[in-house]
């Protein structure tokens, strides 16, 4: 009988699978980052417990391009400076991916709140512009100039927070506690210039980021970077607390109670 393709998979080729996703090699992306300071309330009013502000209001949108081969992806995230049990890290609010693979694992593993969508990166000599949009709307656009040269940063490590759940089944909570999980990156950077320009955020019912305000902008860069991530799970983390947040992932949060239409399986 030929392999059937949909049956258990031998514990050979399990570990295969390990072992080369151990061993990928750097990948490099292409990126746009801009920081700003916005409003400390609305800052404040996104971040769901334990999670805290930062001393400084900070939200930083993060706009890629990866040359895979024969697999580009547009990665891009919108995140708020946040604090756990004393690690300061940032919160991803939004991260828009332009494919379904680079989609699927980091909700599925991590948590991460990742939606398709598109992401551009462009550069025409010193004119950069990049932007992260989903149906239709543009709502993070970073426009400007390269200023010149930066030095580069010695390797760092940054940390992520995400929170991991699963909806319960009968539209009542979850299904299990939530976990909040450290994901931390350790990122080189082989180039970096400065831009000067500005952030455009713009309303969007789905991705309202337009809610976080541009108050200073403290810096837009573009560069070329690799990182490797590793998630660990801080805490879990109580359903009741965590609950009033999970619009946060989902267009309507509705749609984690939509099922097959009957009859159709």
């Amino acid at each position: 009988m030929a392999r059937v393709r949909y049956g258990a998979r031998t514990e050979a080729e399990i570990q295969a699978a390990r072992t080369a996703s151990a061993k990928l090699p750097d990948i490099w992306s292409t990126g746009v980052v801009a920081v700003w300071e916005s409003d400390p309330d609305a800052v404040a009013a996104v971040l769901p417990p334990p999670l805290k502000p930062a001393e400084r209001p900070l939200v930083r949108a993060n706009i890629s391009k990866v040359d895979l081969p024969g697999y580009p992806l547009g990665a891009g995230s919108v995140a708020i400076a946040a604090v756990h049990d004393g690690q300061e890290g940032w919160y991803p609010l939004v991260m828009p991916m332009t494919h379904e693979r680079a989609l699927i694992g980091g909700r599925e593993v991590f948590g991460e709140p990742k939606k398709l969508g598109e992401v551009d990166v462009e550069r025409d000599g010193l004119v950069v512009r990049a932007s992260l949009a989903r149906h239709g709307i543009a709502f993070v656009e970073v426009r400007g100039a390269v200023d010149g040269p930066l030095p580069l940063p010695e390797p760092t490590r940054k940390t992520d927070f995400y929170f991991k759940f699963l909806p319960a089944v009968d539209g009542a909570g979850f299904d299990a506690d939530p976990v909040l999980v450290h994901c931390v990156r350790n990122e080189k950077v082989r180039k970096l210039e400065k831009i000067t320009g500005d952030v455009v955020l713009r309303e969007s019912m789905y991705d309202p980021v337009a809610d976080l305000p541009v108050r200073r902008l403290v810096e837009i860069t573009i560069g070329e970077k690799t990182t490797d991530q590793k998630g660990t799970v801080a805490e879990r983390v109580s359903a009741q607390a965590l609950l009033p947040y999970i619009h946060q992932r989902y267009d309507d949060p509705q749609q984690i109670l939509d099922g097959p239409p009957e009859g159709s399986v």
